[in-house]
């Protein structure tokens, strides 16, 4: 599955590889209009909490406890369905999780694609 799982920033063209093309982040893409992105799901349930998402700042050194943390917020309720979600999709079709983070290695589609190439 996790071969079909692509991350991409909201910025980059999309392509018709990207298959399904679901926004990941809570805020939408400064700058960017709903006809140039073409997403297909906004998903914000899977994103970080706005804590957690200006706690880590898009700071390197902080990415492994960023994940720890925001692992254990998808591992309940509403996370936890919108995960479930991503995973349905993935077995259905090629995905791109879309995200805006200059930081192409350290953000939440980075941490959602390794979780989703875990699922069975």
């Amino acid at each position: 599955m996790s071969e079909h799982i692509a991350i991409k920033r909201a910025y980059d063209e999309p392509a018709t590889e990207d298959g399904k093309r679901i926004l990941v982040d809570r805020l939408w893409p400064r700058g960017l209009s709903k006809e140039r992105a073409h997403i297909d799901l906004w998903l914000k349930e899977v994103a970080p909490s706005s804590e957690l998402r200006k706690w880590f700042g898009h700071e390197p050194e902080k990415f492994a406890e960023f994940r720890r943390r925001y692992t254990a917020e998808l591992s309940a309720g509403q996370g936890q369905q919108a995960l479930d979600q991503l995973a349905a999709i993935a077995r259905q079709e090629p995905l791109t999780l879309v995200y805006a983070a200059h930081d192409s290695a350290h953000n939440n589609a980075a941490v959602l694609r390794e979780l989703l190439s875990q699922v069975h």
